[in-house]
């Protein structure tokens, strides 16, 4: 299974969201009014842990994190850099 469908399925899994993978585009923004998912922050930390389970990272700096959790392609660079 691709790592970018992984992470979709992630984050419906751990943010209980109702939808699909296919509802979420790769360049589809996490967070904010615009977003399909519209994340907030319980959410982020609830997928960073969950990813740090899954992939073993560990996601320390705020700045690094803001900047991989964008979109689903932001945060599948993100972990292809980790690993």
């Amino acid at each position: 299974m691709n790592r970018k469908l992984v992470i979709k399925q992630l984050i419906i899994d751990e943010c209980d969201k109702d939808i699909s993978t296919s509802d979420i585009s790769d360049d589809e923004p996490l967070f904010g009014s615009t977003s399909v998912l519209q994340l907030d922050s319980i959410d982020a930390l609830t997928l960073s842990l969950a990813l740090q389970k899954k992939f073993g990272v560990r996601l320390t700096d705020s700045k690094d994190l803001r900047r991989a959790f964008e979109t689903v392609a932001t945060l599948d660079t993100f972990l292809g850099k980790q690993q």
